[in-house]
Order: C-alpha cells, then sequence, then structure tokens
C-alpha cells in the first residue's frame, strides 16, 4: 500500500528564514544613518525602524498570500544612504523629514493608481537615474575610509572579516562584518563604558506628526521617490519576472505606498519592493516547485516581524558606538550597489557629459534654495541631456 508523498516545505521556509536575515542585517545601518541624519533622534530613529521592518513584514504576507507568489519588499537602502549624505546641508528639521515622508508614500501610492506617473518615472533616461544614485551613495561608501582613519584598531577587523567573506562567503560577507564590529563595540564600551549615552534596549514607536516644508518635499521627498522607484521596485520586478512571476503591480505599489505613509508617521522613509534580495525567495534556492516558492515569500514576512524586536537595541548599539563604525559597515554594504550605478551611468558614451554633471552635483551636498543636491543633481543631467540630445 503506497503513501502519497507530501511536499516539502522545508526549503522554502529556511530560503524565507535566510531572505529577511540577509536583507535586514545587511541593510539597517544604512536606515539608521539615514534617519540620524535629518535630524532623527536615537528613540526617532528606533521607532522608525521599528515601524518600517513591522509594515513591510505584514505587506509580504498580504502580497504573497494575494498572488501566490514569492512578492518580497523592504526598506529604501538607496533612499536612506541619499538621506545620510545630507547629513551637513540638511536644516529644516526631523517634523519637516517626516512631512517629505509621507509625500514619498503618495506618490508610490499615485503611481501604482495612475499609470502615466509610472510611465514618467520610465521616461528618466536611466544613465541619469544611475548617476544620481551613484551620487548619493558617495558619501557613504567614503565611510570606511574615514573610520579607517580615525579608529583603525577598531575598523581593521570589520575590514579584514568583510574581505575575506566576500572571498568565500559572498551572501554572509555583510552580516558577518556586523557580527564582528559588534563584538568590537562590544569590547570598546567594556573599556571606555558607554559615554553617558541614553540606553533603550525594547522597541517602542514614537509618534511624528509632519510639517510641510517646501524645501523638505522638493529636496527630499522627490528625489526619495525617485531613487526608491528606479533603483528598488523597477529592480524588484525584473528579479521577479527573472524567476518567471509576474508582479502584482497595482497591489504592490498600493501596499508600499499605503505603508510608507504609515511608517513616516512613526519615522520610517520608504517602503519598496526588495530587488537583490528577493532572488533569494523566487529562486532555486526556495525549492524545486516554483508554485510553493510563495511559502518562502511568507517565511520571510514573519522572520522580518521577529527581526522588527532588534530596533530598540539596534539603535542603542549605533549610539554608543564609536564614532564613524556603523556608517563604515553602511558604506561596505553599498559599495556593490554604488558599483553598479557607476557603471550603469558611464557605460553609454552618448550620456556619459550629462551623467557625470548628475553625479558630481548629487555627491557634492550643495543646497539651493533649502534643495539639496540629489534634486539638482537630477535636473541639471536632465538638462543637459536633453541638450546635448
Amino acid at each position: 500500500m503506497s503513501t502519497a508523498t507530501q511536499p516539502d516545505i522545508g526549503q522554502p521556509l529556511i530560503a524565507g528564514v535566510v531572505t529577511a536575515l540577509v536583507g535586514f542585517t545587511s541593510s539597517f545601518a544604512v536606515v539608521i544613518a539615514g534617519l540620524r541624519a535629518v535630524g532623527a533622534s536615537d528613540v526617532q530613529a528606533a521607532s522608525g525602524l521599528l515601524a518600517l521592518t513591522v509594515v513591510f513584514g505584514l505587506g509580504i504576507l498580504v502580497l504573497c498570500l494575494r498572488s501566490r507568489a514569492p512578492v518580497t519588499l523592504a526598506w529604501s537602502t538607496p533612499g536612506a544612504a541619499m538621506l545620510a549624505g545630507m547629513a551637513t546641508t540638511y536644516h529644516a528639521g526631523w517634523q519637516a523629514a517626516v512631512g517629505a515622508f509621507v509625500v514619498c508614500g503618495v506618490l508610490i501610492l499615485a503611481t501604482g493608481l495612475i499609470p502615466a506617473l509610472g510611465e514618467l518615472i520610465g521616461r528618466i533616461p536611466t544613465p541619469i537615474a544611475q548617476a544620481m544614485l551613484a551620487g548619493v551613495l558617495l558619501t557613504l561608501c567614503l565611510a570606511p575610509m574615514h573610520s579607517l582613519v580615525d579608529e583603525p584598531l577598531l575598523t581593521v577587523p570589520v575590514l579584514l572579516v568583510w574581505l575575506v567573506a566576500t572571498r568565500w562567503l559572498t551572501r554572509w560577507a555583510l552580516p558577518l562584518a556586523l557580527l564582528t564590529a559588534l563584538v568590537v563595540i562590544g569590547v570598546y564600551v567594556g573599556v571606555h563604558g558607554t559615554g553617558g549615552a541614553s540606553l533603550h534596549w525594547a522597541p517602542s514607536l514614537s509618534f511624528t506628526m509632519p510639517h510641510w516644508d517646501v524645501g523638505a518635499v522638493i529636496g527630499i521627498a522627490v528625489p526619495l521617490y525617485i531613487v526608491t522607484m528606479a533603483s528598488q521596485n523597477i529592480p524588484g520586478v525584473a528579479v521577479l519576472s527573472s524567476f518567471g512571476y509576474v508582479t502584482p503591480w497595482r497591489a504592490a505599489m498600493t501596499v508600499t505606498g499605503v505603508g510608507t505613509g504609515v511608517a513616516a508617521v512613526f519615522g520610517g522613509h520608504a517602503i519598496n519592493l526588495a530587488a537583490l534580495s528577493a532572488a533569494l525567495a523566487a529562486g532555486d534556492e526556495a525549492g524545486p516547485d516554483r508554485s510553493r516558492r510563495w511559502i518562502a515569500g511568507m517565511s520571510a514576512g514573519v522572520t522580518y516581524l521577529v527581526l522588527a524586536c532588534l530596533s530598540g537595541a539596534l539603535v542603542t548599539i549605533a549610539a554608543i558606538a564609536p564614532g564613524g563604525l556603523v556608517e563604515a559597515v553602511a558604506g561596505l554594504a553599498l559599495l556593490g550597489t554604488f558599483a553598479a550605478a557607476v557603471v550603469g551611468a558611464f557605460t553609454a558614451a552618448e550620456t556619459r557629459v550629462p551623467a557625470a554633471l548628475t553625479f558630481v552635483a548629487a555627491a557634492s551636498g550643495v543646497t539651493f534654495f533649502g534643495i539639496g543636491g540629489a534634486f539638482w543633481g537630477l535636473v541639471i543631467g536632465l538638462v543637459a541631456h536633453r541638450v546635448m540630445k
């Protein structure tokens, strides 16, 4: 008497856990650096990290159940890097930044509801969009070198672990570098103490009333929206398509747009489709049966909800860490994205000069009329591209 073979769900479950662990540990330092750069206190940054993780974790569950596809979400890592690059030029305050985050959520929602808006974003030349991304990433990608000069004994172990792991354990290079940084921070605090910093280990939400500032909306919301669409949502669709899945575009934009607005008032900046980490849940590692890989997405969503509980502790660790070390880990996390953006920006000869103008303007950190360099870089690049074309 034969028995029916039961489908194995262990493989997609494990793939989902790995997706969440890699996605969270490889970029949370970027988010913390970005939120603090635009005025968030440690409590508000912890709240933002918690809100983002909970909201997109729930969003993953909704989209996977609805579509039966491994649709995964994430926070906007390039967007957080853009915010981190504004540390010395942004002065409108935290409430104005939160207002800009809300506007970004409205724009993402509108993209799903108004096809013409998505087409407009699609008309931005890819090299110009990539150059803007490379420009806003440059400042944070320099952080490992600055940290190496300022704190060589603390930074060298992190860099060595990252380099060796990149050679033999590529996927786990950033988590291992983060683990090394945590050990280094622990030793540092054991020797020097916390420096009087207040410690808040438990996760908690902190509501912020948005303030609508024109400069913040133009300087933060618009480039944050464009970077999120061009560097996260569109590649996220491409990743799922490469594995044979059709992205539920309108549903995804609705969930991420509304989710961004909800997370914004608690300090979160932007939510979007996962790009690189999406391949872990949608690829062969999630099992041979493509029809069951949505379980990997569900597993990732649940794991993110568990990881959200670490938000308070992680921000506290960042607060007591020696200056620049957490930013150095964030810079390592962005090196691959930066390199890809530079290649995309300067490969085509016909758009090389407009892309270069975009890059230097976005990287310069200049501010005109209270509006940061990312927006002006995009404007200058588009104008130059139009004139030269």
